[in-house]
């Protein structure tokens, strides 16, 4: 069978033009696109549940400043950071099965927002030698030192900031202060409860009371009506916004406060207590912070403002979302730090090699790094797992959170030493 010329001619410019195309196919197949190389973080918040009025500005902090970190620095020494991040709806059950997945998808060190979080997790975590940093901590999580570690100073140093504070600063009367404590039943409130076990006889104060709520409490008035009846100079909250706002409101609705002192460890002092609580409510009330406020000069200030304001409007003014974001800043230079010392290689592979090169190489390198000015300097202490020690004192000013101190640094206290803890 004979081919025309016209039909030859067809055939020849169509292997012409396949020969043209088949180069640029080529190029753009999948086979020949470069792998990404990324540096996996995992990041639990409470952003749902009782204490999303904490965690939902600290999940938005993690990832804005990781967005921030891989946007505008490259990443970390030329690796972006991969966020995993889930929701822990505060449930220690979701905690559990989280951590076991970020161990399994490569994290090489993870991130909680809330003490309840990291108790759930500390277990698996320590067995499998997995690093954690938990933004807010209790003594518990990390005596003794283990593979868990506080980003600040944690509930017990927060009471013993106060109580020092108090009686330095507050207390003019005879004898001993008689001080009432009201704590969430969780990590929170036992920190708080056994540095005052530990220290308040030696500061010159009397525990009169120790009283439990929930973080769904709706009422305590049952509470303080008992408690009303010990006539205390002084009430101690440790907990969280919501069930903070709820004991002031009764409180004042009993005519305790004005009248008595109240002071709040930081996990309730922020912005959501006074939105909460009404600012004339909680006027006056003192409070404990490991960061810097918004109207602080900073040098972190800036920058952070910039991309909450962008992102995350709502959130401008909450101290919590200061704290998640130096938490991701401290993240990135520990992986700075071990991929500079233990390389990119050995931190891939995503197991307990790489796990123990985070904090070998990494978390135990760290010395002075000053987080923007956004909290104390970040130094790893042998014996100490916390990696920030400084604290400030505020007050509510006219409906604001108020700083009426310089930096203080929380002495260790080896709480394992005394044979009550942790019973």
């Amino acid at each position: 069978m004979k081919t025309s010329r016209s039909t030859l001619a067809v055939i020849i410019a169509a292997i012409a033009l396949l020969l043209v195309i088949l180069p640029i196919m080529s190029a753009c197949t999948p086979a020949t696109t470069a792998v990404v190389k990324t540096l996996k973080v995992g990041i639990i918040t409470p952003t749902t549940g009782p204490a999303a009025e904490k965690g939902a500005a600290m999940g938005h902090a993690n990832l804005d400043a990781i967005e921030y970190i891989n946007t505008e620095l490259g990443g970390v020494a030329g690796y972006k950071i991969e966020p995993l991040w889930f929701d822990s709806t505060y449930d220690a059950a979701k905690v559990v099965t989280i951590v076991k997945r970020l161990m399994d998808d490569g994290a090489l060190i993870f991130t909680v927002a809330a003490s309840k979080e990291m108790a759930a997790a500390m277990e698996s975590a320590n067995r499998a030698e997995f690093p954690g940093i938990c933004c807010f901590s209790a003594p518990q999580l990390y005596r003794p030192p283990k593979h868990i570690y506080g980003q600040t100073p944690d509930y017990g140093d927060n009471w013993g900031a106060f109580a020092n504070y108090y009686m330095k600063n507050i207390w003019k009367g005879t004898g001993k202060p008689k001080m009432a404590l009201h704590l969430l039943n969780n990590p929170t409130g036992a920190g708080a409860r056994d540095a005052a076990k530990a220290a308040a006889d030696k500061l010159g104060i009397e525990i009169i009371s120790i009283d439990e709520h929930s973080a769904t409490t709706t009422s305590e008035i049952e509470s303080l009506t008992r408690l009303k009846a010990k006539n205390p100079d002084v009430l101690f909250i440790s907990s969280t916004p919501a069930p903070t706002s709820v004991i002031i409101k009764n409180a004042k609705a009993l005519g305790m406060y004005p009248g008595i002192t109240i002071g709040c460890g930081s996990a309730s002092f922020t912005k959501a207590l006074i939105d909460l609580g009404g600012a004339s409510t909680v006027e006056g009330v003192y409070g404990v912070s490991a960061t810097v406020n918004w109207q602080d000069n900073a040098p972190g200030i800036a920058k952070m403002t910039e991309y909450c304001k962008k992102l995350h409007p709502q959130d401008y003014g909450n101290m919590d979302y200061i704290g998640s974001w130096a938490q991701s800043l401290i993240v990135a230079e520990i992986l700075k730090t071990a991929v500079t010392n233990a390389g990119y290689d050995v931190l891939a592979k995503g197991n307990v090699e790489s796990w123990r090169a985070i904090e070998t190489q990494g978390i135990q390198k760290l010395k002075n790094y000053d987080v923007a000015g956004l909290h104390g300097p970040v130094s790893y202490t042998v014996g100490d797992n916390r990696l920030s020690k400084s604290l400030r004192l505020f007050q509510i000013k006219n409906g604001a959170i108020t700083a009426i101190s310089d930096w203080v640094e929380a002495p260790l206290i080896k709480y394992e030493e005394f044979d009550w803890f942790g019973k």
